[in-house]
Formats: structure tokens, C-alpha cells, sequence
């Protein structure tokens, strides 16, 4: 039967007076804890995304769920060890295929949540440049610099082989997501250019006219998918919830609806929640199965 989506304050107060009648359709008990989901993820903005999402979903269907932010290599090792249950920003077969062929014998390819995602040198569209091919030619306008995020993800060791191959004269400059596109909003609010570690889905696509970079010598490689990662035995252990792992796909205007709805509050699981609320027959789908 078709589980209804509610909203998470009257969600948890079914499942709980379910739970406490003991009475469920068809008259089986509703348990109000089927166990705890640790999800691990990296403080980029589709990361925080799909992992809230999915969190909201678990939630809905009964599982405690707690999260648990990391670096990207981090989190790939944190699953294989098993000290966390799975991730959903499994960036391949590009971005993350070191990792992935570390520790591919030690997890679970849950499979692809989201295809169409992409990695590439991004600046603004009122910018000169056109490929990466004539960065050294604006050496000067961009200040020598590429702006990047935290030094151990995928983005950032393909942007070292683009400098590398395209002899370029420019510095990586590590960060964050969120230093990144301050920086970003700082050089368009004043009309300078900028360059950064860019990918898509993200919020940034959404809210500023942007350009990636043509990239002849395809250093940064095709399209990307995101794929959900668990640990081994989860299957076994918790089969409901990997389940609606195994389930949970959706769209890159899904994702950047979610994330933009994100970077305009203040709270990521609440505009999360909202989203699910929003989205009954696709969260059911991933649910039910």
C-alpha cells in the first residue's frame, strides 16, 4: 500500500501513534525505530543535498538517521571500514575512480542515483575566455589564480592535471564550497573575472550567468553520475533501508532545486523535508519501491 508523505511533524507522530496502538494496514505492528542509518557526506552543496533528502525519506520510513560530515577520502574510507552506512555523492567514473579502485572490494555499488553531472573550469559569462586553451592569454585578468575547494577532492586533482597539461601559468587556490563561491559572488558583484572548480548539478548554475570552459584536451573528462555507495552487509542487516537506497533516484533539477532552495535558508534539512513534502509520488516510488 502507498505510504503517505506528510510533513515531518505529523510523520513522526503517525509512525509513533501507530507504534504505540501497535496497529499498522493489515494489521501489522509499526515499529517506531527500525534502527539507525549513519550517512556520510562532503560539505559540497550536492552532497548536502541528496544526503538530507535521503535522510528526510529514512526518516519518513522509520529509521533514526544521523550524518556525518567528512573529507571525500574520508568518507569512501569511512564506508569500507564500516564506521558508516553509506554516502550518495559517489562522483564517477572520473572524479572519484582512485578511491573507487582502492576500496571497490571493501563496499557496496549500491548504483547510479543521478546521471548528467559534470566537472569543468568555470567563470562568468561576461568573460572573455571561451576554453582553457587561452587562459595563459588572460593570465593578468584572472590574477594568475584558479579558485578551488577542499584539496582532496576530485575536482581539485583534475584541475592540478588541467594545469598540467595545458601548461597553464596559474595557481590552485584551495578552500571550500563556501569559500569558493563567495568568492564568486564577490567577483560578479563587481565585474571581475574569476575562475573556479565548477560542477554540475549545483545552485550557483541557478543563480548566476555562468560558463564552463571549453576544455579541448578533456582533462576534466565526460559526464559524470553520482552513485550511492554503501558499506558491505548493509543489505543483510538493514534491507529496508538499503532498499530505499537502492531506489533513490532523481534528476540534476531536482538536485538544484533542492540546493537553491538550501542556500536561500537557513536550515538544509528543513528545506530538504519541504522538498519531500513537495514530491509524494517520487518519494513513495523510492519508499515502496
Amino acid at each position: 500500500m502507498t505510504t503517505s508523505v506528510l510533513t515531518h511533524r505529523i510523520r513522526t507522530a503517525s509512525v509513533a501513534l501507530l507504534a504505540s496502538a501497535g496497529l499498522a494496514t493489515g494489521g501489522t505492528a509499526v515499529a517506531a525505530d527500525k534502527g539507525t542509518v549513519n550517512l556520510s557526506y562532503v560539505e559540497w552543496a550536492s552532497a548536502v543535498a541528496s544526503t538530507e533528502v535521503v535522510k528526510a525519506v529514512l526518516e519518513d520510513a522509520g529509521y533514526d538517521v544521523k550524518t556525518t560530515s567528512l573529507s571525500a577520502a574520508a568518507m569512501w574510507q569511512s564506508v569500507a571500514t564500516g564506521d558508516t552506512d553509506a554516502f550518495t555523492a559517489g562522483w564517477l567514473p572520473v572524479t572519484h575512480e582512485d578511491y573507487y579502485a582502492k576500496l571497490k572490494d571493501d563496499l557496496v555499488d549500491v548504483g547510479i542515483n543521478l546521471e548528467g553531472a559534470g566537472l569543468g573550469m568555470v567563470v562568468p559569462e561576461y568573460s572573455d575566455v571561451d576554453s582553457i586553451a587561452d587562459m595563459n592569454d588572460n593570465v593578468d585578468s584572472f590574477d594568475g589564480k584558479i579558485t578551488g575547494i577542499d584539496p582532496g577532492a576530485g575536482v581539485m586533482r583534475l584541475t592540478e592535471k588541467t594545469i598540467e597539461e595545458y601548461d597553464l601559468d596559474y595557481d590552485l587556490v584551495s578552500g571550500s564550497g563556501a569559500t569558493m563561491t563567495a568568492a564568486l559572488q564577490s567577483a560578479i558583484k563587481n565585474n571581475e573575472d574569476i575562475a573556479i572548480t565548477g560542477w554540475t548539478p549545483h545552485w550557483m548554475l541557478a543563480r548566476w550567468d555562468l560558463k564552463f570552459l571549453d576544455d579541448p584536451k578533456g582533462t576534466y573528462g565526460s559526464a559524470e553520475q553520482l552513485h550511492t555507495i554503501a558499506r558491505q552487509g548493509l543489505k543483510d542487516d538493514m534491507p529496508g533501508a538499503y532498499a530505499i537506497l537502492d531506489n533513490f533516484k532523481w534528476s540534476p533539477d531536482d538536485m538544484n532545486a533542492v540546493m537553491l532552495m538550501q542556500e536561500e535558508g537557513d536550515d538544509p534539512a528543513a528545506a530538504a523535508e519541504e522538498w519531500v513534502d513537495e514530491h509524494p509520488d517520487m518519494v513513495n516510488e523510492w519508499i515502496d519501491g
